[in-house]
């Protein structure tokens, strides 16, 4: 991939971006927002690392929208954040006013691009963006679900002692309090999970997951999380850039997949270099049905709101 351009300079962009420099994964990253001097240097900042990470990508910043030109990727994490005691819907009016400005630059600037959306509630934002490009439902996707499992997956490597590289979790619904973790395909060394903990503590770890940047959120105060989902943004980019064809939960667009339409939420996704290539759909007992349906419950009464906006 030779260009990615991250809209949003704040600490998820600014993070974003130095992970995917730090793993060369394009030729040029370059950062957009509206405070044209945190763009530039935060840019400045990651690309004096270079000798150090040992990368060659170049980065550039600024707030001029035309920085996206010939992007292959454009990675959304503008937007207002949470304040403690706020929903991820909470800030979906400003939100989706942003998003509709970042889409319209994209059809100007990068037409060919795809999108990937961090900013919350990221299920409304990028339904949002595919209403209004028309794409391929391939092209525009979001990312919840791969930070929801690898906070399930940190949770109960803390819970049980065992190394974090050997947990396998799988997260699927709205990136919110009615996300849906799924012990059931959850494993450590390809184990189901229930072979280690008890039913009081995978249910501690399912609330925990549910409420996880709620946490760090009041933890910080000032801040919601940005390590981890900046992770997240890059071990999904590195999928679509080396065309790995990795199964990662991922926001799509749903086309009749377990039973959903016209709707974006968080499901199994086989990410490659057409960026999101195939939904998975995976076999739900009666318990993971009816929470899948809670989640898409919540994101359908989403919808009617962005339908007034």
């Amino acid at each position: 991939m030779k260009k990615i351009t991250v809209v949003g300079a704040g600490r998820v962009g600014e993070s974003t971006a130095q992970f995917m420099a730090s793993r060369d994964l394009c030729g040029e990253i370059a950062l957009l927002d509206i405070n044209e001097g945190a763009a530039s240097g935060a840019a400045l900042d990651i690309q004096e690392g270079a000798p150090l990470f040992s990368f060659d990508t170049r980065l550039s910043g600024g707030a001029d929208p035309e920085i996206m030109t010939d992007s292959d990727l454009i990675i959304v994490t503008a937007g207002i954040p949470r304040k403690p005691g706020m929903s991820r819907s909470d800030v979906m009016a400003t939100n989706v006013k942003v998003t509709d400005e970042i889409v319209a630059n994209t059809l100007k600037f990068a037409p060919d691009a795809m999108m990937l959306f961090v900013s919350n509630p990221v299920d409304i934002l990028t339904y949002r963006a595919w209403q209004k490009t028309g794409w391929d439902r391939s092209r525009i996707f979001g990312q919840a679900g791969v930070l929801d499992s690898t906070r399930m997956a940190s949770f109960i490597s803390l819970e049980t002692g065992y190394s974090a590289l050997d947990i396998d979790a799988m997260v699927l619904g709205g990136h919110g309090d009615s996300m849906v973790p799924m012990m059931r395909y959850t494993t450590i060394s390809g184990i189901p999970v229930e072979n280690f903990l008890d039913k009081k503590s995978l249910d501690g770890i399912v609330d925990r997951t549910r409420n996880g940047g709620a946490e760090i959120l009041a933890l910080r105060q000032n801040s919601s999380a940005f390590d981890a989902p900046a992770a997240a943004v890059a071990v999904m980019v590195d999928a679509i850039v080396n065309d790995r064809k990795r199964i990662l939960p991922s926001v799509a667009l749903l086309d009749n997949e377990y039973g959903c339409k016209d709707m974006a939420i968080g499901v199994p996704t086989v990410l490659g270099k057409n960026g999101m290539e195939k939904v998975i759909e995976l076999e739900l007992n009666q318990q993971e049905q009816t929470d899948f349906n809670n989640s898409v419950a919540q994101v359908k009464k989403d919808l009617e709101v962005l339908a007034t906006l």
